[in-house]
C-alpha cells in the first residue's frame, strides 16, 4: 500500500540567493512535500511511531532552511530531500517543490518554484557515487 503525507506551504525566512542582497536581508520562501509511506501498519496500533512524524519533517525542513545557505533553491530542495531520507526511514518517495517569493528578477513575479522527486532507491545510489 503506498499512502502520502502532504505539508503545504511551510513557511521560512531565510537567506538563500546568489546575490549579496539575498543572503545579508533574507527572504520568504516556501515549501511543499509529499512524503510516501505505507500506512497499514497504523490500522493496529494507532500509533505515531508508525507513520509519519510531520511536526519531526516540519523541524528537519526548517532547520536546514534557515541555519544553512545555498546560492541555489535547487540545491536546497536536494538537501531537504536528502535529509527527509536520512531522518525518515518509513519514507520510501519524497516530492519536495521550493518556492521563492518575489525573486529579483528584474519583473513582477510571485515566486519561482523548483521541484524535485526521489525514491529511496535513488537516494541511496547517489550517495554510492558520492563515495566512489
Amino acid at each position: 500500500m503506498q499512502n502520502i503525507v502532504r505539508i503545504k506551504k511551510a513557511t521560512f525566512y531565510a537567506y538563500h540567493g546568489v546575490f549579496k542582497q539575498e543572503q545579508n536581508v533574507g527572504g520568504k520562501f516556501e515549501a511543499d512535500i509529499d512524503l510516501y509511506t505505507d500506512f497499514s501498519h497504523t490500522i493496529k496500533s494507532d500509533s505515531l511511531t508508525q507513520t509519519v512524524d510531520y511536526e519531526r519533517v516540519y523541524n528537519v525542513l526548517s532547520d536546514i532552511a534557515m541555519t544553512q545557505k545555498f546560492y541555489l533553491i535547487e540545491t536546497l530542495a536536494l538537501r531537504l530531500i536528502e535529509a527527509i531520507f536520512e531522518n525518515f526511514e518509513i519514507v520510501s518517495k519524497t516530492n519536495i517543490r521550493v518556492r521563492k517569493n518575489n525573486p529579483p528578477i528584474g519583473g513582477v513575479v510571485d515566486c519561482v518554484e523548483v521541484e524535485v522527486e526521489s525514491t529511496r532507491e535513488e537516494y541511496i545510489q547517489r550517495i554510492r557515487r558520492k563515495d566512489d
